[in-house]
């Protein structure tokens, strides 16, 4: 009497290496995968030097408020402020366009 090999280990087999396969490539391309880690790190780095860029203009502004505050007013300051925002220059100037 011939024996034939039954279907058993080879469906057990085939489900595990599926399952592998689902877990790499989860491991991989999935929401918690590499390459979405690398994406994440890409996006750090470009928000981390738009920070760094926004903290350079907040910087800059805080002098600009400081210079122009009732305790230190600079009035070389002031008056260019004042003459840009108005338009208007002063009768020994030349504007050149």
């Amino acid at each position: 009497m011939k024996r034939t090999p039954s279907l058993g280990p080879a469906l057990y087999l085939i489900g595990m290496l599926l399952i592998g396969l689902y877990f790499t490539f989860a491991a991989v391309q999935g929401d918690y995968g590499v390459f979405r880690r690398a994406e994440v790190e890409a996006e750090a780095r470009g928000l981390e030097k738009e920070l760094a860029s926004l903290r350079t203009d907040v910087a800059r502004m805080e002098n600009l408020t400081r210079r122009l505050s009732d305790k230190y007013l600079d009035l070389d300051l002031l008056d260019a402020r004042a003459r840009e925002v108005l338009g208007m220059i002063r009768a020994d100037e030349i504007v050149i366009r």
